[in-house]
C-alpha cells in the first residue's frame, strides 16, 4: 500500500492557527482529492504556491482562469486542467467573500468541528475524499485530536 503524502513531504506543517498552513494543505488536499497520481498532484501543488506564489486564496483569484489552468497544466493537471481551474477559482471566491479569505475565518464562523466539516463540503470541488484528506492534519491542530 502506498503511503499517503503528508504537509511535510511538502516542506510544511500544519500548525494550529497558522493560517498559511492551513490554507497551503487545504490547497493539497483540494488538488490530492481529484482523481490523479500524488505524484502530480503535489507537483501541481509546488507549480501554484512555489513557483507562483499563490499561496492565499486572494492571490489564486487574482489569477485569470487561463492562468490557472496554465499552472495546473505545468504540473502535469492536463485532463481535468479546466474543470479544476473552475472550481479552484470558485473556492477561493467563495473563502474570500465569506469567510475573510480564511480556512481560520471558516473555523471561526464555526459552532463545532461537524459544522466547520459541512461548511467545507459546501465549497464546490470539495467532497468527502478532500475533506477526509485535510481533516487527517488540520483537525488535530484545530481541534487538539490524536
Amino acid at each position: 500500500m502506498r503511503r499517503e503524502l503528508l504537509p511535510r513531504d511538502l516542506g510544511f506543517e500544519v500548525q494550529a492557527g497558522d493560517e498559511a498552513s492551513l490554507f497551503a494543505w487545504f490547497l493539497a488536499a483540494f488538488l490530492f482529492g481529484n482523481r490523479i497520481s500524488q505524484a502530480l498532484a503535489a507537483r501541481t501543488w509546488e507549480v501554484i504556491v512555489r513557483q507562483h506564489g499563490c499561496d492565499t486564496p486572494a492571490r489564486l483569484c487574482a489569477c485569470s482562469h487561463a492562468q490557472l489552468v496554465r499552472m495546473l497544466g505545468e504540473g502535469g493537471y492536463r485532463r481535468y486542467d479546466e474543470s479544476t481551474a473552475i472550481r479552484l477559482s470558485q473556492l477561493c471566491r467563495s473563502l474570500v467573500d465569506e469567510y475573510d479569505g480564511r480556512i481560520l475565518g471558516v473555523f471561526e464562523a464555526s459552532r463545532d468541528r461537524a459544522d466547520f466539516e459541512r461548511r467545507l463540503l459546501a465549497f464546490r470541488g470539495v467532497g468527502p475524499v478532500t475533506l477526509g484528506i485535510f481533516m487527517r492534519e488540520a483537525g488535530p491542530a484545530l481541534y487538539g485530536e490524536g
